[in-house]
Parts: C-alpha cells; structure tokens; sequence
C-alpha cells in the first residue's frame, strides 16, 4: 500500500488526452489526465465516467447541456452519453472509471488509449 501524490505524477507526463492509471480499487481504476484543445464526440455505453479537475478547467460539452468545471469540481457523465471534454489551457484532472474504461468510449482514433500506462 502507498499513497499517491498527484502534482508528482502530473509531473512524470507531458503529452494531452494520455491517461494514466495512478491506484486501483474496487474494479476501478483511478487515472491522471492532462488536457488541452478539444476531444472528440464519443460516448462509453457500459459505463459511467468521474472528471475530477484539480488545475485549470475543463468544459463538458453533451447534446443537452454544457457543463463548466473549475479546480475542486467534480461531474460524472453518465453511461450512455454522447460527451465531448475541451479545455482552453493545460487542464490536470482525476478520473474513476471502471478497469478497462477506453478513453475515446465508442470510437476508435488516434487518441484511443487502450492500455494506459501505470505510473
């Protein structure tokens, strides 16, 4: 058992839209992202999807409502729908998602991230 300092592990990573997987617990994989610029449209049909933003800020576009988090804010996405994250700076934030949770969901890009790194 260790603990998990996130401004460290933020630190051993420079690329965007990269999880990285930091703890594990439950069937839940606890991650690390960094963001800036604009995802894409996809949607994660099994399952439900925590942002936790710790710096900078992160906008949730769905079909319905846009949602604005700022460091502190959390937002779950719920299973099923279709989202789009964006971030005007560098944006660090936590997510728990269930162990083998694709990053891009329903759509398979460039950006997909089928087996992130653990750090």
């Amino acid at each position: 058992m260790n603990k998990v300092n996130l401004e460290q592990k933020f630190s051993l990573f420079e690329e965007h839209w990269s999880p990285k997987i930091v703890a594990e617990l439950n069937g839940q994989h606890v991650k690390v992202a960094k963001l800036q610029g604009e995802f894409e449209w996809h949607q994660h049909d099994d399952e439900d999807e925590l942002f936790w933003v710790v710096k900078g800020n992160l906008k949730i576009e769905m079909r319905d409502q846009t949602v604005e988090l700022a460091p502190g804010e959390i937002f779950v996405v719920p299973r099923g729908v279709e989202h789009k994250p964006s971030s005007t700076v560098e944006t660090h934030i936590v997510m728990f998602e269930p162990v083998g949770t694709v990053n891009t969901g329903d759509k398979e890009s460039d950006r997909t991230v089928a087996s992130p790194d653990r750090i």
